[in-house]
């Protein structure tokens, strides 16, 4: 694995828990965000949250951040040296 700080991280799943995680990830690591919905993945790489969340919205606008969104997982996930799971639960 890499030093620490070259740490490549990917995140399965785009809601509060995984672009969350994602972007506080992202200040000190290279985080790939996987979704399966293009408009989200767009607006994630265009720094506009596609959820309503303040911090979120705040750390996009004032944090540099080490984060880019795919809607490509495979090669997200072929070099990450770790992989977060954040999919929806099934509550039925």
């Amino acid at each position: 694995m890499r030093g620490f700080k070259d740490v490549k991280i990917a995140v399965a799943g785009t809601g509060y828990v995984g672009l969350s995680m994602a972007t506080l990830f992202a200040q000190h690591h290279q985080v790939t965000a996987v979704d399966v919905v293009l408009e989200k993945v767009e607006k994630i790489n265009k720094r506009i949250s596609p959820i309503q969340d303040e911090y979120i919205e705040k750390f996009f606008a004032e944090k540099k951040l080490n984060l880019t969104a795919t809607l490509d997982g495979a090669a997200a996930y072929s070099d990450a040296d770790f992989v977060v799971i954040a999919a929806p639960t099934n509550y039925d």
